[in-house]
């Protein structure tokens, strides 16, 4: 159990606090601790804060069937709980998970909020996550005028020699103290480091969890 999973074990938020609708039940909201893509939304109730508190994964309340719903304990697709917040107002949750198998949605979709006008469309994330998605598909679906597609086409030798060139070019935007140059020449250098993150298969998401590793 991570250091995150036992601060909520051990009620890292008064439940006393939380305030519950006529029904007894709460708004919540499970978003990926990573990248911040809202996954899916669920009803709880005491008990249910309670178990997920104790155990460390998600439980909801099923209006539906009236009774206590362990998230993924039939799909396998569990979601493990890594932070704990209530607005405001204290009736609304947001949970930050780690979903297991990046499955949360019951149609096998990643998150419950993929449709778009009717259409199947990956829920936003952040930005980072955005472009790194961009730069994966053109590496899977290259296309003759796309920059990074040609980019990884050209391999280490091409993407390496970027990279040292961005590095160049934020040390010195760095010494002249521009703010709006050094934003540029950082953004250059994010992009062509996700470049090589991409042509190396190593997923965006592998720097997060050594980011959120030493931040813990």
């Amino acid at each position: 159990m991570s250091q995150v999973e036992r601060a909520v074990t051990q009620s890292a938020i008064p439940v006393e606090n939380i305030r519950y609708n006529e029904q007894g039940l709460v708004p919540a909201i499970a978003q990926d601790y990573l990248d911040g893509t809202v996954l899916m939304m669920a009803w709880m109730n005491r008990e249910s804060v309670q178990k997920t508190l104790e155990t460390g994964e998600t439980w909801y309340w099923s209006r539906s069937r009236q009774e206590l719903w362990h998230k993924g304990a039939t799909s396998g697709y569990l979601q493990k709980v890594r932070s704990l917040r209530y607005d405001c107002d204290s009736d609304c949750l947001l949970i930050g998970i780690e979903q297991i198998g990046d499955i949360a949605c019951h149609t096998g979709e990643r998150s419950c909020f993929h449709q778009v006008d009717g259409e199947i469309s990956p829920p936003p994330a952040n930005t980072l996550s955005q472009v790194f998605q961009v730069i994966c598909d053109r590496r899977d679906n290259p296309t003759e005028n796309s920059y990074t597609a040609k980019l990884i086409a050209g391999g280490d030798n091409k993407i390496l020699k970027k990279i040292g060139e961005e590095a160049a070019e934020v040390v010195m935007a760095c010494k002249d103290n521009s703010t709006e140059d050094i934003a540029n020449e950082v953004a250059d250098l994010f992009y062509h480091t996700m470049v090589a993150l991409a042509y190396h298969n190593v997923d965006l998401r592998e720097v997060y969890r050594k980011l959120q590793h030493r931040r813990q």
